[in-house]
């Protein structure tokens, strides 16, 4: 096993400095962070994602393929661009998606596009590019009258059994499930469709519980996190649990970003910004519900993204609006975090991938 991990992080270009993805190692034993090196130049790469065999990285683009890839080096972290679909001459221009995610069998590229509310699914070619994407539009809007104006689709994650790709959409307070065709790149409705969140809530990520009978949403605009039961067969989800991110006495401003679970099972993550913090919660093993372990601050200014490393031992935090990347010591009986001295100084950090 190596010494350390190695960490992808995604960020924003658009206000500077930032210039692409970068890369650092996180020592297995301390916490300690190297120093960030610029492995691939590209615009605004909010969001990335490995394919399972790990050769090949996505990130988001504004093409109609929403991603452009690079091979990934397996000893050193190094990108290398890979082949783009042509572009047809009459193509329209596009947003870039929110978010990505890629099947088990790496055969599909899901893609999940905030501001033209649709989902897609997009042939994997044998040489890394990407096919015409498959959309699947919403319609609709939400209470919110500033950020529910139309339909936002903001995540895409693959069931446990990568028969159903489960879909946040944060205008219109909608989880969806779709069958996957992975041998056609195609979506389809499931049985129910979707099932609501709390009005004016903003669904945004979504993460299965290692056990694969429960599910949690993140919802952004009124700061909680949606316990489901999920059943497999139908790629069913039913509200079981609502919880708060925030302190009770918090009577600021604040939005959610990300949401994660522990390896273990035993232990789930949310981050707030806002509040700037990551709040921590037990999951009783029986019912997937959600018990308050504590509230600590993130270490820098609107933690958008965060990740636990494979192993479960060490959380990794980016930041927004400060240019740190910060680490923390997970206890493995309580889940409880302590923050490690070491850091890091990425700019608009918002998408944190660990390698291994």
């Amino acid at each position: 096993m190596a010494s350390s991990h190695r960490i992808y992080l995604g960020t924003y270009t658009r206000n500077g400095p930032s210039e692409g993805i970068y890369a650092v190692q996180l020592d297995r034993e301390t916490g300690a962070l190297s120093a960030p090196e610029l492995v691939a130049a590209a615009v605004d790469p909010a969001w990335i994602t490995l394919t399972p065999d790990r050769t090949r990285l996505y990130a988001i683009h504004a093409i109609p393929t929403q991603a452009r890839g690079f091979s990934v080096s397996p000893t050193k972290a190094t990108l290398t661009p890979l082949p783009n679909a042509a572009t047809p001459a009459t193509a329209t221009a596009v947003n870039p998606p929110s978010h990505l995610a890629i099947d088990a069998t790496g055969r599909v590229l899901l893609a999940a596009n905030y501001r033209d509310g649709f989902v897609a699914a997009i042939p994997l070619r044998p040489d890394g590019s990407l096919g015409e994407p498959h959309l699947m539009r919403h319609e609709g809007r939400g209470p919110h009258p500033t950020r529910q104006e139309k339909p936002h689709v903001h995540s895409v994650t693959l069931s446990p059994d990568n028969r159903f790709v489960i879909v946040a959409d944060l205008g219109l307070d909608r989880v969806y499930s779709y069958a996957l065709d992975t041998a056609n790149a195609r979506l389809a409705p499931a049985s129910p469709p979707f099932v609501a969140t709390a009005p004016a809530s903003g669904p945004r990520h979504f993460k299965f519980g290692t056990d694969g009978r429960h599910g949690y949403v993140i919802n952004e605009l009124d700061s909680t996190i949606t316990v489901f039961d999920y059943e497999a067969t139908r790629g069913a989800l039913t509200v079981r649990q609502t919880v708060t991110t925030l302190p009770a006495d918090f009577k600021g401003a604040s939005t959610t970003a990300e949401v994660r679970v522990h390896p273990n099972g035993r232990f789930l993550y949310g981050s707030n910004r806002g509040h700037d913090s990551i709040a921590v919660f037990g999951v009783d093993s029986a019912s997937g519900r959600l018990m308050p372990v504590e509230t600590v601050p993130s270490g820098g200014r609107t933690p958008r993204n965060f990740a636990l490393s494979p192993d479960g031992r060490w959380l990794v935090c980016g930041h927004q609006d400060t240019p740190v990347i910060t680490v923390f010591r997970v206890d493995p009986q309580s889940g409880r975090l302590t923050r490690m001295p070491a850091t890091a100084a990425v700019p608009s950090c918002v998408c944190v991938l660990f390698y291994d």
